[in-house]
């Protein structure tokens, strides 16, 4: 007949029955943030941003010496020069090198950004966690006090602080995080009382751990994901509040740069024809925004634990 297949006795040898082998996983464990910073690499958007700040950082760093100019040396011989061989960026109306003041503006800019952000976190996890964990009356006072200083005008908040403290670096960090930790701290209110009745946290609860251990080992641990994306949109809403109240004279003053004051500052020149002292610091801010913004989206799918394969 066609097609006929001879029967061995090789064809009913017993199965190997071996325990060891049937446990044995074959494929590799990942962990929770391997995993994260594999599907992170995956986003090419978000490598650009994660790119782009880096090299921003190297250049706030290393930058002002590039060239061998300081950020307040005047030169009036040489004001309003177009970017050239020399000055790489051009001069401004005092004749300072506007690459020096530009990449020491993105120091001063960078740096109240990531302390505002440092700032609204430590503030926001620990009022936040402490009002979630307590609930009931406590839970209720906390956060009613929060919205009493949350409604407090901001732009008021700033023009009094800088009357009393005077404009410079710590006054604007001050300002902007007096009422900037408690969106941050509701965030992780919310994320504290979701978690807060699962079954692990109750087993900690009944082998008597205390609420701070419970908060710090367990609830937290768990909500880093969005608290980390709300830390990286909060870095360029405080460069761009810098700028703003820069650009309004209630931030850097001279003869110190910050990107908002380097806007403020190129406004009149525009009118004789120098737009390259504008687009200069103007191009830097939307950059940096635009970096930490798509690589804010990126670590939010990244960090969500449903899209985890």
């Amino acid at each position: 007949m066609a097609g006929k297949i001879d029967v061995t006795e090789e064809m009913f040898a017993p199965a190997e029955n071996n325990f060891l082998e049937a446990e044995k996983i074959s494929r590799p464990t990942i962990s929770y943030w391997n995993d994260v910073w594999r599907r992170l690499r995956a986003n090419k958007l978000a490598m650009i941003g994660l790119v782009l700040i880096i090299l921003l950082c190297l250049m706030a760093i290393f930058g002002p010496y590039m060239n061998g100019f300081t950020y307040y040396e005047q030169d009036f011989t040489k004001k309003n020069l177009e970017p050239n061989a020399e000055h790489w960026f051009g001069t401004d109306a005092s004749g300072r090198d506007l690459f020096t003041r530009a990449w020491y503006g993105a120091r001063i800019s960078l740096f109240i950004g990531l302390m505002a952000a440092l700032i609204d976190f430590v503030l926001g996890v620990v009022y936040g966690g402490i009002s979630a964990i307590s609930g009931g009356r406590t839970d209720n006072v906390m956060m009613r006090i929060a919205e009493v200083i949350y409604s407090i005008p901001y732009l008021l908040m700033v023009i009094l602080i800088m009357v009393v403290l005077r404009p410079g670096i710590f006054p604007i960090i001050i300002a902007m995080t007096i009422t900037g930790w408690i969106p941050m701290a509701r965030l992780v209110r919310g994320q504290v009382l979701q978690l807060k009745e699962n079954e692990y946290v109750q087993a900690s609860k009944a082998a008597g751990a205390k609420l701070s251990w419970t908060l710090r080992k367990h609830l937290i641990p768990n909500s880093m994901g969005p608290i980390l994306v709300n830390v990286t949109l909060t870095i360029p809403t405080a460069i761009f509040a810098e700028a703003t109240l820069s650009f309004l004279g209630l931030g850097i003053q001279p003869p110190q740069a910050s990107w908002g004051s380097l806007t403020s500052d190129a406004l009149g020149s525009i009118l004789i024809g120098n737009f390259y002292q504008l687009a200069i610091p103007a191009f830097l801010i939307s950059l940096t925004m635009f970096a930490f913004n798509v690589l804010g989206d990126g670590l939010q799918d990244a960090l969500d634990p449903k899209l985890r394969e």
